[in-house]
């Protein structure tokens, strides 16, 4: 059957799309669920059940495996009320309507009638590398409890048939888990019921994982490229690399990825005496990550020959989609860029984008004030650290920044030094509850455990986008029905990602240690070559194209020319600091 839609709505915190299937699933919409938080879905199961008649029993935390079977319960219930709302549509004139006035119009018309009609896929969401031990009675776990293993097993062992995104880069034992469940292998037509998306941000990274997962006679039947800078939540920025060549690099290599890992699949999975596809499976490619225009979703679906185009933070925006409470939906229709900045706020050690002035900034903020910096830590889901202690913490946890403020007293430093040592420590924040803390908050549930401030990351493309707006809306705006952007001055994609990664290289350069060494410059020159080269190829896009972005042609090459002025002189300025 024919696609309802060309664009999925990627995941997005940890409780924004937490129930996006059930608003939008019955549209043929794809969306994503984060696994991050059981405590959560406990919650909104218990809420969820009461308001569509559903039986609830609960899941207390003293049960064994308790976290894999609260996720594998949400999603069924999840799966269960998408259903029913998809039936019920189906047998409406009315919801017949609202489903076929939303397709892309691209579908022929013949393929517009009941029988071809799909329900969207419910996939879900797991950040590789948060994958906390857990302790029973003091004692550590098998690794199988792990939170990332235990919410692998949960969606294993659900009702969906749907698809794994696995982001953050590789985990080799989770990845090694995944063969011991039946669902994620293919059958002798090549059909599998779970499948495996990697989210990435280059294509070497992308491989490397797809062929350590084909020798476990696991296929990945979706390389879902992420910009590394232009993107909401976590940015993994790449060495320079830009998306426009990472996509062509997708595109041109598409034949030979499929070969070279269906070679290894085949290989392993006779070791294992298991059947072996006929054919390869199908591989699809999606692109998300700072996406605004119809004219650009269409660009990357037809110059780079892509099945979709992920649209994440311009949804955060629409209530019919995502789960966002009034006062944060109201801080980001406010939004400028000023607003949005990449952050040091994540106890993960990577950059985060963030909303300047959310609610659980200012929570952390008020704590700093009373001299009682740090979280109560309730989840302890990014508990990675254990510099102090035997058992994991949180570095925004109050515990550990204690130790560290006690750590840095000892030192006797400048007072200046002192508070930038000070502020870098109480700088982190508890995201593993306020990103969820939205959907709690929309339901009215008890929020004492948690607090009531709520963290958002929406990507740098928010600011072009001011208005609430309805799912028909969204949806038009991204077919080209009508422009929901009140903004002109948005730069293109592929320009707003540059000045991202301009900025970047220019932070590193001012960052560079006093006393450098050769690894630290020789990363910096590749990055500086990668820009260099990415801008050459934006060049030659601009200056060819004849169907796409004619309006913005000359704008952008003038642009391109004065980022690869200044990208050199900075490069030149690094060469004569180290001579």
């Amino acid at each position: 059957m024919t696609k309802a839609h060309s664009f999925h709505i990627p995941v997005m915190g940890i409780g924004f799309t937490i129930d996006s299937p059930m608003k939008v699933a019955q549209y043929g919409i794809d969306s994503v669920v984060s696994l991050v938080d059981d405590e959560l879905m406990e919650k909104l199961r218990k809420v969820y059940s009461k308001k569509f008649k559903i039986n609830y029993i609960e899941i207390p935390k003293k049960i064994n495996d308790y976290r894999a079977k609260r996720i594998t319960s949400y999603l069924n219930l999840i799966k269960e009320v998408s259903e029913q709302r998809f039936e019920e549509l189906k047998k409406s004139a009315n919801g017949l309507k609202d489903y076929f006035s939303l397709c892309n119009e691209e579908i022929p018309a013949k393929e517009l009638c009941k029988n071809n009609m799909t329900l969207g896929s419910i996939d879900v969401n797991i950040m590789t590398k948060v994958d906390k031990e857990n302790y029973k009675d003091k004692e550590l776990l098998p690794f199988e409890y792990n939170d990332a293993h235990a919410a692998l097993r949960g969606y294993a062992q659900s009702a969906l048939n749907t698809s794994l995104v696995l982001s953050a880069g590789m985990n080799p034992r989770l990845y090694s888990y995944i063969e011991q469940f039946e669902d994620f292998y293919a059958n002798e037509t090549g059909k599998i019921k779970k499948k495996i998306i990697l989210k990435v941000s280059d294509y070497r990274s992308a491989i490397i994982q797809g062929k350590f997962l084909a020798k476990k006679g696991i296929w990945v039947s979706e390389y879902r490229i992420e910009s590394g800078l232009n993107c909401g939540g976590h940015a993994f920025a790449t060495n320079g690399f830009l998306m426009g060549p990472i996509l062509a690099e997708f595109r041109d290599n598409k034949e030979s990825t499929k070969n070279e890992l269906f070679s290894i699949l085949c290989k392993a999975l006779a070791s294992k005496g298991r059947v072996i596809p006929k054919n390869a499976p199908k591989i699809k490619y999606s692109a998300q990550g700072g996406i605004g225009t119809a004219e650009e979703h269409d660009f990357l679906l037809k110059h780079y020959e892509f099945d979709s185009i992920g649209w994440g933070t311009p949804f955060l925006l629409v209530p019919e989609a995502t789960t966002v409470d009034k006062a944060t939906l109201e801080k980001l229709k406010n939004a400028k860029e000023d607003d949005l900045y990449l952050s040091d706020i994540s106890p993960l050690g990577v950059p985060f984008n963030n909303l300047r002035g959310n609610s659980k900034d200012l929570e952390k903020e008020s704590n700093i004030t009373k001299k009682r910096p740090g979280s109560s830590c309730p989840k302890k889901y990014l508990a990675q650290n254990k510099e102090f202690t035997e058992q994991n913490i949180c570095t925004a946890s109050r515990q550990y920044q204690h130790f560290k403020i006690q750590e840095l007293q000892e030192e006797k430093l400048p007072k200046l030094e002192y508070e930038k040592r000070y502020n870098k420590i109480t700088e982190k924040s508890c995201i593993c509850v306020g990103l969820g803390t939205s959907a709690l908050l929309n339901e009215g549930i008890d929020t004492r455990k948690e607090g009531p401030g709520v963290s958002v990351c929406p990507g740098p493309n928010l600011a072009y986008f001011s208005n609430e707006m309805t799912l028909k809306e969204a949806v038009d705006h991204i077919y080209k029905r009508k422009n929901m952007m009140t903004r002109t001055d948005r730069p293109h994609m592929f320009i707003k990602e540059l000045r991202l990664y301009l900025s970047d290289f220019k932070k590193k350069i001012e960052e560079l240690p006093v006393h450098w060494n050769k690894k630290d410059i020789n990363l910096l020159k590749s990055y500086s070559e990668n820009l260099q080269k990415g801008i050459s190829y934006y060049k030659e896009i601009f200056s060819s194209q004849n169907q796409y972005f004619i309006n913005e042609k000359r704008r952008n090459i003038s642009e391109l020319i004065n980022s690869s002025i200044l990208l050199k002189s900075w490069s030149e300025k690094l060469e004569f600091e180290i001579a």
